[in-house]
């Protein structure tokens, strides 16, 4: 997923494909093949991170292409699934083999993000039960909106899942995002009733998503999912701008400022009062 976070602490591992094997040499058709199947992924880039995307330190991997144009996105080079590396799948589970230690002690695990995971249910698929097999804590972080593509299979390989729900009103997810809310409220209904945990994540952008009547049906619909354990409230910033202008798009929210202090913490407590845990 593609939303503004806290600054992660990096473990000496850049966001790069450093480390990791690719798929650059496999002939086309095999390539094509390969992504139909699974067996490979487009990946934009991977780091260690420690108290983001889920619990203790994860190995986050941000997978290349998504639907959404999210006006605040702050990865917006992870947006075309061009933009990535064809990466196998068993070297990714090669490299998430040698952090394992790393994991059960700090009691992380790794989360597949983007761009939007679910473009590549396939290659998500078999990075999630290959973890699985291992031991490790697994998590997706996902706008939902492409949760039908989401088999039964591949969440039953999930602990977490990271839920971006971008706007209360339809009107506004369309005029932030591109598509339609519909889709993410439906698959955090079957993330309820399948018993998946579920973190969810608003990003509080002032003069866009930052007005009560928006906010105020997210916690209605975060209250009313028995699987939310936790709600993040995550202030716009402006550190992925300079990424706008390096991909040659247009920036809508240039004059926008951060939220203060005391309006996101207005926001938290809209989420607490519902007897939602709220960060």
């Amino acid at each position: 997923m593609t939303t503004p976070a806290p600054t992660p602490v990096p473990l000496g591992v850049p966001s790069t494909l450093g480390g990791l094997g690719t798929a650059q040499d496999a002939e086309r058709h095999d390539r094509l093949v390969g992504l139909r199947t699974g067996e490979i992924g487009m990946v934009h880039s991977w780091e260690l991170v420690t108290a983001v995307d889920g619990p203790g330190t994860r190995m986050t991997t941000f997978l290349a292409g998504c639907p959404l144009r999210c006006l605040y996105c702050h990865n917006p080079d992870t947006m075309s699934a061009r933009s990535g590396t064809p990466v196998r799948a068993e070297e990714l589970l090669t490299r998430i083999r040698r952090y394992r230690q790393v994991f059960a002690a700090t009691h992380g695990g790794i989360t597949l993000s983007g761009g939007e995971v679910l473009r590549q249910p396939a290659f998500a698929a078999r990075i999630l039960r290959g973890a699985r097999e291992m031991g490790v804590h697994t998590a997706i972080d996902t706008s939902g909106f492409l949760g039908a593509l989401a088999s039964d299979a591949l969440l039953a390989d999930i602990d977490l899942v990271l839920l971006d729900v971008k706007s209360g009103d339809p009107e506004t997810y369309r005029r932030v995002t591109g598509q339609e809310l519909a889709p993410t409220l439906a698959f955090g209904r079957r993330l309820a009733d399948l018993g998946i945990e579920t973190w969810i994540r608003f990003v509080q952008v002032p003069g866009l998503t930052d007005v009560d009547e928006n906010i105020a049906p997210i916690v209605s619909y975060a209250a009313s999912l028995p699987t939310v354990s936790r709600v993040e409230i995550l202030p716009f910033h402006q550190m992925g701008r300079e990424k706008w202008a390096d991909a040659g798009l247009r920036y809508e929210l240039d004059d926008v400022e951060p939220p203060t202090p005391a309006r996101t913490e207005h926001v938290r407590e809209m989420f607490r009062a519902a007897g939602l845990t709220t960060y």
